[in-house]
């Protein structure tokens, strides 16, 4: 058997952005990071003790050099740094499922812990045909169209309840209680940790019942752009994308990979 853990770092114990409007401009970043990688241990510990043979820890937030490196279990590989050919590097369709360790929820989710969709300077929302989604889906659709399925994921109470409606049969482990969007009620940090671990181990018991995620293609990707020379230069910067209005440009994708 063979895992991807992707991991991000807004949705992990006590992750926070406060005081400043992201995670990367806040006091509490350093712990974030640490904790990511408390987190992305837990989740490789518990993939092996359940029999995994190969596991890759994919660093994905924001520059992807984030983690303590040499604090994670040492039978895992790494994938860090920019420039890959595409998302989940190293993963092919031999694999047998993906857990998203701190991830969170999409934009325009109420308390939903430093809720965004890539990037929550540059856009207010991704539809993709129709509906809206958030990076969860997103990445979980990459993962689909190798036939990898997400088996796990752990975010705050708000990010947990979106992967549950979007993956039917994932197995989540919900870090904190968002109570808005740079405050939360999280549960201690190694407590966390410990659920990760056993819980993790129960999701690859689950791997067969859970069916890859996917859109039905092609996609109509609608974006919605917080500043209106945002939307301008994406409506003229992509061949056969269409100014919806002034702020949303429509495409249409024949693979979600042609996003990247």
């Amino acid at each position: 058997m063979k895992f991807v853990v992707a991991v991000d770092c807004e949705g992990v114990a006590c992750g926070v952005g406060s005081p400043g409007a992201s995670l990367n401009s806040s006091r509490n970043l350093e712990f974030a990071k640490l904790q990511a990688t408390r987190e992305a241990d837990a989740a490789v510990r518990g993939l092996f003790a359940a029999g995994a043979e190969q596991v890759i820890v994919w660093d994905n937030h924001g520059g992807s050099l984030n983690l303590n490196y040499d604090l994670l279990d040492e039978r895992c590989d790494i994938a860090l740094g920019v420039g890959f050919e595409h998302r989940f590097p190293g993963m092919d369709e031999s694999y047998d499922g993906v857990a998203l360790v701190g991830y969170h929820a999409m934009d325009n989710t109420v308390d939903g812990v430093m809720c965004h969709t890539f990037s929550s300077a540059a856009y207010q929302w991704i539809k993709i045909n129709g509906r809206e989604v958030g990076e969860m889906a997103i990445d979980a659709a990459v993962a689909g169209e190798r036939g990898v399925p997400v088996i796990f994921a752990s975010s705050d109470d708000k990010g947990t309840a979106e992967a549950e409606c979007f993956f039917p049969g994932v197995v989540t482990v919900t870090t904190k209680q968002g109570m808005g969007w740079n405050c939360a009620v999280s549960k201690h940090p190694k407590r966390v940790v410990n659920e990760i671990y056993e819980t993790i181990q129960n999701a690859v018991t689950k791997r067969n019942a859970i069916k890859p995620f996917a859109f039905s293609s092609p996609l109509t990707m609608e974006v919605r752009y917080k500043r209106l020379e945002s939307a301008q230069s994406a409506s003229r910067g992509f061949s056969g994308a269409e100014r919806v209005d002034p702020y949303t440009v429509r495409r249409t994708l024949q693979s979600i990979q042609d996003y990247y």
